[in-house]
């Protein structure tokens, strides 16, 4: 008998589908996944979906279960929680669990056990997709070097700059700010620590920046806001678009400075200790906390995959996290 699954492909600028493939048997050291939920990166895969992917970086941006290549058509997509169903014969301790896995919108997919990490038991299926956005944002505090007592601006207020926030907020003494357009996401920024601030009204002077909004407008904010010698840490990636910073001022006689952070690499302060697997570890059991709920903000049934992920990742999509919602999230995890 044949097996198949059904995973969203994006097929051309704005538009995705359905599409039924074949679904392997699991080998000794393999796993079946039964997905509850996927949630919509709203950067990367805006921009996968708007087929903005550069040449020169579509080895890079490869996700690890991708299929198809950039541009199009593609499958891609990396924040997938599900139920182990099957295991092979050298994991058999993983059948039953609730686990994440860096994979597609797919509702069954097989996978090396290696590839998924266990999900506590403290930690709901719906708030588990967010394990891959919370890595990133534990890879950006940690080359922004956030310390006691430092002032702390987090330009953009989505999902990532909302969890870097709520990092830096838990280092003991620092004051953070989050400065976004968008005055009503106020709320959401008090749970995650923070204050909301407008771009006009945000404090300068700051001891540490972090951006995150993906806009060449907000990397100019971020810079006018740092302190004298002071690093802006880039988490924005832009794909294939150009971006205009504004250089001149006080940029070079303040003698400020732009880092990169990128979740594919470890900063190489912790490289000696830190493997991407502990790091992923680290992000799920900080997510053992109700406060990142309210980043949960939408959820659709994954047989309206084509519809609603050109909806949520495409130009003026407002939500936070939306998920896209399995089947068998209404069944009983073991």
């Amino acid at each position: 008998m044949s097996r198949t699954a059904r995973a969203f492909w994006s097929t051309g600028p704005g538009a995705g589908e359905l599409r039924e493939e074949p679904l392997p048997v699991p080998g000794v050291s393999d796993v079946e996944v039964t997905a509850e939920f996927s949630a919509i990166s709203r950067g990367t895969e805006a921009l996968v979906l708007a087929g903005a992917v550069p040449p020169s970086q579509h080895d890079v941006m490869r996700a690890p279960y991708q299929s198809g290549e950039f541009p199009f058509p593609v499958k891609y997509g990396y924040l997938s929680v599900g139920t182990v169903t099957a295991a092979g014969g050298r994991v058999p301790e993983l059948l039953g669990r609730r686990v994440f896995c860096p994979h597609p919108h797919q509702d069954r997919y097989v996978v090396p056990a290696s590839a998924v990490l266990a999900v506590p038991a403290a930690v709901p299926a719906p708030r588990a997709v967010l394990a891959g956005m919370m890595e990133t944002a534990v890879n950006g505090v940690w080359d922004a070097q956030v310390g006691v007592g430092d002032r702390v601006s987090v330009v953009g207020a989505g999902v990532l700059g909302m969890l870097v926030a709520a990092l830096a907020s838990r280092v003991p003494g620092t004051d953070v700010e989050l400065v976004e357009v968008r005055a009503d996401r106020a709320r959401v920024a008090a749970a995650m620590g923070a204050r909301l601030a407008a771009p006009d009204d945000a404090r300068r002077g700051r001891d540490v920046v972090l951006h995150t909004s993906g806009t060449g407008a907000g990397l100019s904010t971020g810079l006018a806001l740092l302190g004298d010698e002071g690093v802006l840490t880039e988490l924005s990636w832009y794909g294939d678009r150009p971006v205009e910073v504004h250089l001149g001022e006080g940029f070079h006689s303040r003698r400020l400075a732009v880092r990169a952070s990128q979740v594919g690499r470890v900063p190489p302060s912790r490289a000696p200790r830190w493997t991407p697997r502990r790091r992923l570890a680290l992000a799920m059991q900080l997510l053992d906390d109700a406060a990142f709920d309210v980043l949960l903000d939408g959820e659709s049934a994954f047989e309206d995959a084509a519809d609603v992920v050109p909806a949520v990742a495409g130009p003026g999509g407002a939500a936070l996290c939306h998920r896209l919602r399995y089947a068998a999230a209404d069944a009983p995890a073991s």
